[in-house]
């Protein structure tokens, strides 16, 4: 409720909006008050701004592209319902496709991961004692839980916590809208331009050469499939913030530490004049331990390393 109250207050009109914590159900269901109603009241009713999840009967998920397997949260509801408005009021001048590309990107990457843990949806499916190391403790729902008080402390100044939750939630989907709206989304045409120019870079169409560097992996999946690209992309070479080159290659999935084809197992955990000797490529700097990233300090050497790769 903390990001939902946050977001309603970027709202025109609600920014200095009263916040009112009760589950008093006579008061909530009080229609002679203007009030929006999120986290209490077991309705969810948009048209009278009653955004609760917690009625039995409730299975409203964002139900667009392929949003529809995550119960939402009020946070998820009042996204649902204000997030496209808060994007049109937060990021200025874009087309109504920019705006549909950053509203779900913000769902995909930050608001629905709140939805999932508030309604105890695991993220995969698996015996989750098997999971390889402990999730969760670092992210925005956990961070606001432990502004609660402790079990062996008095409550108290529950206002005062909550108004630090919706700074802390504030802040963070600040952030992500930034990113997306501000770097994210500019990339895109970047990305288009190297997809579009693959064959230019490499007779297979499987290398891309990034102009600049530009957050890239997440544009390549949806691009591949508007363009209809037979031969995926295998590689990426780019320009690092020292001025060398790297050669990384393409996940299966954006969020997968697993390569389409990774670096060449020999390579890995090679460095600068071995890695050279090895290769016969000059002014190789090192490949990854885990195959997913190598670097040459010149163009012309990290585009030969991907080469090499790709015939092997």
């Amino acid at each position: 409720e903390a990001l939902a109250c946050y977001m309603l207050r970027l709202l025109p009109g609600l920014d200095s909006a009263p916040i009112k914590r009760t589950r008093d159900q006579p008061y909530i269901d009080d229609a002679s008050s203007l009030k929006i109603v999120v986290d209490v009241g077991a309705t969810y009713e948009p048209a009278a701004f009653r955004f609760d999840h917690h009625q039995r009967s409730f299975a409203e998920t964002l139900g667009e592209r392929d949003f529809s397997k995550t119960k939402l949260s009020s946070a998820g509801l009042v996204y649902k319902h204000f997030g496209r408005d808060i994007v049109r009021l937060l990021c200025g001048d874009l087309s109504p496709e920019d705006v549909d590309r950053v509203y779900f990107k913000i769902y995909e990457s930050f608001v629905e991961e709140v939805d999932a843990i508030d309604n105890g949806v695991h993220p995969f499916d698996c015996d989750p004692t098997q999971i390889k190391y402990r999730y969760g403790s670092t992210g925005l729902s956990a961070r606001v839980g432990r502004l609660n008080p402790d079990w062996n402390e008095p409550a108290s100044d529950e206002d005062a916590r909550f108004a630090r939750a919706m700074a802390l939630a504030g802040e963070e989907f600040d952030a992500t809208l930034h990113h997306y709206a501000k770097s994210w989304l500019p990339a895109r045409t970047i990305v288009r331009a190297m997809l579009e120019s693959r064959f230019d870079a490499h007779p297979s169409g499987e290398i891309g050469i990034l102009p600049q560097f530009a957050p890239w992996k997440s544009h390549v999946y949806e691009l591949e499939k508007e363009l209809a690209v037979d031969k995926t992309l295998k590689y990426v070479v780019y320009e690092d913030a020292s001025g060398s080159f790297r050669v990384q290659a393409v996940p299966v999935a954006e969020a997968s530490f697993e390569s389409r084809r990774p670096l060449p197992e020999p390579w890995r955990g090679v460095r600068n004049t071995e890695l050279s000797a090895m290769l016969g490529i000059p002014d190789c700097v090192f490949v990854h331990a885990s195959g997913f990233i190598g670097g040459n300090r010149t163009k012309e050497g990290a585009m030969k390393m991907a080469e090499m790769a790709l015939e092997l």
